[in-house]
């Protein structure tokens, strides 16, 4: 159980699910999987991002995302309002920069594990949102608000996202922080262990890896490990929800009225190691959303997750409701 309402009357009628806040980007995957870069001879074209990940989850089962992002003024700007226009998300929330700010760049060796991804990310457009970008109409238009850490890394951006989660406080709007944690990102390890301590104490559900959780101790329980421990330092101010995600070791999931229980994964035979985490939280979202167990959207963000990263790519990898129910009731 969880005293988190996802069936509220107030959010019945929101035209929109979930609305991602973060970065979007685009995505060079090498044309040849299993190959080192020195021999890769061109690359595939995409767009990706957690927020932008997680939203292309969402509407591929059929939901209803938007995204508040940043874009810069050019080409590849362009190409990624697009590209996600193409899978039915709603931006509205996406800021086009013109103020020499450039949009995120990742380049893609296409391998199960070792892979190299390199990611460009000077000046990066989606760090120039402001609190003044922030529409509190168009976050009272939406069930769900996740932010992504990585938003949490600069300013003005950083203080954008503050803002967003306040307005979707006062406006009933659940907040989902996914941790997100990308060093490169950041000034210190302190620097993020302090900012994400305060987004964390705004968010309903925290979602992040083993890794993800250690940086947001990292100042006040930097020996810890134990994961039950670490719940319980978490479960306070306005968080309800923990999914702590272990990879091949499934995830383990806590509530604020005592539930925890574990999820394994769904074996498959890996293509490449990224998009599973964006696929696990979209997935589990909108199963909340549209009236699923904990335990029962868990379940299906796991399942997403694994068929995810079974496919090239992360975007377009995302499974249809179709397709995931086939694959758990072929495995259940």
């Amino acid at each position: 159980m969880t005293t988190i309402d996802f069936q509220n009357p107030s959010l019945k009628d929101r035209p929109l699910d979930v609305i991602s806040m973060g970065r979007a980007g685009v995505d060079l995957y090498a044309r040849e999987a299993n190959t080192d870069m020195n021999d890769v001879t061109g690359f595939n074209k995409f767009v990706g991002g957690s927020p932008a990940n997680i939203s292309a989850a969402i509407a591929r089962q059929g939901g209803r995302p938007g995204l508040i992002s940043g874009v810069s003024n050019d080409v590849l700007g362009q190409f990624i309002c697009h590209y996600l226009e193409g899978f039915g998300i709603d931006l509205r929330g996406v800021k086009v920069d013109d103020s020499g700010s450039r949009t995120s760049l990742a380049i893609c060796e296409l391998k199960p594990s070792g892979g190299s991804v390199v990611i460009y990310r000077n000046n990066a457009a989606d760090l120039t949102l402001t609190p003044e970008d922030i529409d509190r109409d168009y976050i009272a238009s939406a069930k769900v608000l996740l932010v992504t850490g990585t938003a949490l890394s600069e300013s003005p951006s950083r203080e954008a996202v503050f803002h967003a989660m306040s307005v979707a406080k006062e406006v009933g709007t659940i907040v989902a922080l996914d941790l997100d944690y990308r060093a490169y990102s950041w000034k210190s390890e302190a620097e993020s262990a302090i900012y994400y301590r305060q987004a964390a104490s705004m968010a309903h559900i925290l979602i992040g890896n083993r890794e993800e959780f250690d940086v947001l101790e990292a100042l006040i329980a930097p020996n810890n490990r134990d994961d039950d421990a670490t719940a319980k330092r978490f479960m306070t101010g306005e968080t309800q929800i923990i999914l702590l995600k272990a990879g091949e070791l499934g995830s383990k999931v806590y509530t604020r009225d005592g539930e925890r229980f574990e999820q394994g994964i769904f074996p498959v035979t890996v293509k490449k190691p990224f998009g599973s985490g964006d696929s696990y939280a979209g997935t589990t979202l909108l199963a909340l959303i549209r009236g699923k167990s904990l335990r029962e959207a868990v379940k299906m963000g796991s399942a997403a997750a694994a068929i995810n990263v079974s496919r090239d790519t992360c975007t377009e990898a995302m499974p249809t409701s179709e397709e995931l129910a086939e694959f758990i009731a072929e495995r259940c």
